[in-house]
């Protein structure tokens, strides 16, 4: 199938949605491609607004953006492709973007360029091009260019590339309307599409059409034949498998002997791009002289220092740390006692004659589920806000350039650090910001350490029980317990990583974009899909979970001491033993905080009974345990299984119950081995058994 071929089957289904719809509105369906930090993003979010639909790609676990954009004579479906550098398979994000524009065939492609790496930008519309599908290029980014004294002429690019080439402002929404017509009429007259395509240099331009002759046959279809034979002499892994499973093994041979003939075939057909990508570029680009220095190299050369860069580091994430949880706790806790408790109270109220199990259902379970996703707003919301204006600016690249050599000790890359550092507020904001992170392998790393974090929930609980259980040494016990979160998180890093079941080893490639001023509206919008996206996938589970285990403390009616959640805390006993904890209380408590870790508790207020004053509670607990049971309960409180939040945005950024459930075996085993060694250590060095 040639690219005349793909473009005659481009209009023919012009046509035939021209007489099967309706007269006055047309359907069509643009795919949005681009390099990571091109505004892709931005551009997506300024055409559809917030009507938009955000899930995974079938069978893969990263993020598939999906717009409608509602016009009066046409309904259009803009699909954002993920952002990739090239197309050569190396990545999911490669194949899926290719994939798609193969299989599915979109009218057009829109591709955003960055004006300020043109070259590196263009050097993925020279494989596009080799795809079956009409392209228009928009040009983004021309102020941060002229900002830095580079002037290019769009005009000049679109004569040499023979593409419309539309210059873009995406923050400010200049040029985006202008993109999007123009991407409409390339797609409603195709055939008008006849681009400068690259050529292959040198001898092999022969060899690579005397594959496509041997192959023709053989391509199954949508795939393109003379796109095909380039990927067989690039190498490329994935197509070679096709062609062979479709070629008879005697026509095969022939193939795979002259492919071994020629392996150095790709550097002809990928200088070939590259010249073709200079020529583009030759009159368009006039570059300032080699003297000036810019604002990006200035401050440059203190954020990417290796001493003043972690300096500096520490300060933006201090900041960060401090706005959004100093902030939004005051937030939360009004949520909490100003909305969500009266409205408790009063369900309670309206509820008076209605059986208890019912009360406890609505007050309890239904109103504290979602109260519980409420109170999570604010964090949420300022997390976002400052992730989305550190990534509008540019400054994110250059944090996870300074980090990166020590988080490769994990298996890890740089982009790891914020959301592990944000960890310590709540690990529900680190989970959901490692979408930061485009391998998949780290990124799912990344989730699975995350949890090991001390949360502030969990710091609060250590806070409370820390001083009864060891008076004036409680400071040094609490920094102690934090040690140890980091060292067990840093471990199992390390140990994943080396045992390669679930880091990827693909390199990490990283670029260290222009600072500009941020846009309002792009990170309001970054905010409010990030937030939508928790409350929609999130919220449902934690509800859920919240009613059931509700359920578990609830049943049978009547003392909490049997319910089946203290019956599930009798039968653990003899593991509890272990860590010298003969009172299934304590086993009880730690059950319940799966809810919220704060839990722990309130459950061990309910079951010892006790006053509402804080160390009346904990010096009850710490009377029934030894130093050494006391120090393997917190230790094991640090270390347990992630609260239902956590544990749903696993399952929501994962997409699998699978490494949700691995997550929780992971740390119960974890907490488990850890307090069994901690109070057998303890009773050694005389803490008491």
């Amino acid at each position: 199938m040639t690219h005349s071929d793909i473009l005659a089957n481009h209009q023919a289904r012009e046509d035939h949605n021209t007489h099967t719809a309706s007269p006055r509105k047309r359907t069509l369906r643009i795919a949005l491609a681009g390099q990571p930090n091109v505004g892709k993003s931005t551009v997506f979010n300024m055409l559809t607004g917030l009507n938009q639909h955000v899930g995974n790609w079938p069978g893969k676990t990263i993020e598939q953006k999906i717009g409608t954009i509602h016009l009066p004579d046409a309904e259009i479906t803009l699909i954002d492709l993920p952002g990739t550098y090239s197309l050569t398979a190396n990545s999911p994000e490669e194949r899926i973007a290719r994939d798609y524009i193969i299989r599915e065939q979109p009218d057009v492609v829109i591709v955003i360029v960055n004006a300020t790496a043109l070259e590196r930008n263009l050097y993925l519309v020279a494989e596009l091009l080799q795809l079956p599908v009409p392209i228009v290029v928009g040009l983004n980014m021309l102020d941060v260019a002229e900002q830095n004294e580079m002037h290019i002429e769009p005009h000049v690019l679109e004569a040499a590339l023979r593409i419309p080439v539309i210059p873009l402002v995406a923050t400010r929404n200049q040029g985006v309307r202008e993109l999007l017509d123009t991407a409409r009429q390339i797609a409603e007259h195709p055939e008008t599409f006849n681009p400068s395509r690259p050529a292959i240099r040198g001898p092999h331009s022969e060899v690579v059409h005397q594959v496509q002759t041997m192959i023709a046959p053989y391509v199954p279809p949508p795939y393109p034949e003379d796109w095909a034979a380039i990927k067989l002499m690039e190498g490329d892994s994935e197509v070679t498998e096709i062609i062979k499973a479709a070629t008879p093994p005697e026509v095969w041979h022939q193939i795979d002997t002259i492919l071994r003939a020629h392996e150095d075939a790709f550097l002809d057909i990928v200088g070939g791009r590259y010249a073709w990508v200079e020529r583009m570029t030759r009159a368009a680009v006039i570059r300032p002289s080699k003297g000036p220095i810019t604002l990006t190299d200035q401050i440059d050369r203190i954020a990417t220092h290796p001493l003043w860069g972690l300096v500096v580091l520490s300060g933006v994430f201090g900041l960060i740390f401090w706005a959004t949880y100093t902030i939004a706790s005051p937030i939360q806790a009004w949520l909490d006692g100003e909305l969500v408790q009266p409205l408790a109270m009063t369900a309670g109220a309206i509820l008076a004659g209605a059986p208890a199990w019912i009360t406890g259902l609505i007050t309890k379970g239904l109103i504290g589920g979602v109260g519980t996703v409420l109170t999570f707003l604010p964090i949420l919301i300022i997390f976002f806000a400052m992730l989305g204006l550190l990534e509008d600016i540019g400054y994110l690249a250059r944090a996870a350039y300074v980090m990166d050599r020590f988080m490769h000790l994990m298996g890890l890359h740089g982009k790891s650090f914020l959301p592990l550092f944000l960890g310590f507020g709540c690990n529900v904001p680190a989970v959901m910001g490692t979408r930061i992170i485009e391998d998949p392998g780290t990124r799912l790393l990344t989730i699975l350490l995350a949890p090991l974090v001390p949360c502030s929930a969990r710091l609060a609980v250590i806070a409370f029980l820390a001083p009864a259980f060891f008076g004036r040494y409680a400071a040094i016990a609490t920094w102690g317990l934090v040690t140890l979160n980091l060292i067990v998180l840093a471990l199992l890093g390390v140990t994943l990583h080396h045992l390669g079941h679930v880091t990827s080893h693909s390199a990490f490639i990283m670029e260290l974009p222009l600072y500009h001023v941020p846009n309002g509206r792009t990170i309001g919008m970054f905010v409010w899909h990030n937030t939508m996206a928790f409350i929609r996938k999130a919220g449902t589970i934690i509800l859920v979970f919240s009613i059931l285990i509700w359920l578990l403390s609830a049943l049978p009616p009547g003392d909490v001491g049997q319910s089946v959640l203290a019956r599930l805390g009798r039968a653990l006993v003899p593991i509890g033993q272990l860590m010298g904890w003969n009172d299934w209380r304590l086993i009880t408590a730690l059950l319940s905080s799966f809810v919220a870790k704060e839990n722990t508790i309130a459950t061990l207020g309910i079951l010892y009974h006790s006053a509402s004053e804080g160390m009346d509670l904990a010096q009850r607990v710490a009377t029934a345990l030894t130093p050494a049971s006391a120090l393997a309960f917190l230790v094991v409180q640090m270390l347990f299984i992630p609260c239902v939040a956590t544990m749903a945005v696993i399952r929501q950024e994962t997409g699998s119950w699978k490494w949700s459930s691995i997550s929780i075996a992971l740390l119960l085993f974890i907490a488990l081995v850890g307090g069994i060694i901690t109070y057998q250590a303890a009773v050694l060095i005389g803490l008491g058994g």
